[in-house]
Formats: structure tokens, sequence, C-alpha cells
């Protein structure tokens, strides 16, 4: 089966760069598979703790790496059905949600994404 159109929430400390909230981390190999994912026509959404100027570093990121966003810590579509804070996604790709593949390092403090394995998993299940 093969996705398209959907709606992705993304985190982003632990999950786009290394987790070393508030500085920004370090690339991990989100950028490509995020690349591929708008391609593809998924609304990708960042779903962040960050506010204020951290906010504004995680959406600079995304400009920087060629990678559009649908919205930022909201769907524009929800607003229509519920009153409910909680981002409406069809996928959540997050370092801290269970199962998603993460790579611990003796250079982190905390372990984070591993995209290679994403991005396989992504293409199995027909989302790229």
């Amino acid at each position: 089966m093969s996705y398209s159109g959907l709606d992705i929430a993304i985190d982003f400390d632990g999950t786009c760069v290394t987790h070393e909230y508030p500085y920004m981390g370090r690339d991990i190999g989100a950028a490509p598979v995020l690349r591929e994912l708008a391609e593809r026509g998924h609304n990708l959404i960042l779903y962040t703790m960050r506010s204020g100027n951290l906010e504004k570093d995680a959406v600079q990121w995304f400009k920087e790496n060629g990678i559009p966003l649908y919205a930022v810590n909201s769907n524009p579509t929800q607003k229509k059905w519920t009153k409910s804070p909680k981002v409406h996604a069809d996928l959540y790709i997050d370092d801290r949600t269970l199962g998603v593949p993460l790579i611990y390092s003796e250079t982190t403090s905390h372990p984070y994404v591993d995209w290679v394995k994403v991005r396989e998993w992504l293409v199995k299940e027909g989302f790229l």
C-alpha cells in the first residue's frame, strides 16, 4: 500500500537533531528523509516543546534544510472538528515514542532517532 497526503507530526530535539535543548543539536540525518516525505505529498507539522525564539530556531532549521512545514504546533484542519490542543496527525515521529528506533551514544546525554531505520520502515510501510 502506498500513502500520500498524510499529516505527520515531527518532534525536534532528539528527533531532527541531537537532544541538546535549549541549544541547537547536531545533525542526525533527518533532513533527507523529511524532504522525501514532503516530496511524496505528506504535510509535515513541527510538534515541539520549544517556544518563542527557540521555536523560531527550529523552524529556521527546517528552512535551511529545504523542508517545507505545513504547520507548527497545530494542525489547521482540526479546528473545524475539535477544540483539543493536541495536534492531530496520522503519524508521529518522536524520540519519545514507543517503538521508534534510537541511537544510544556515549557523546550525548539522551538517545536520538535512528533515521536509517526510520526510513527503512517508511519505505516498507509505503510512506516513501
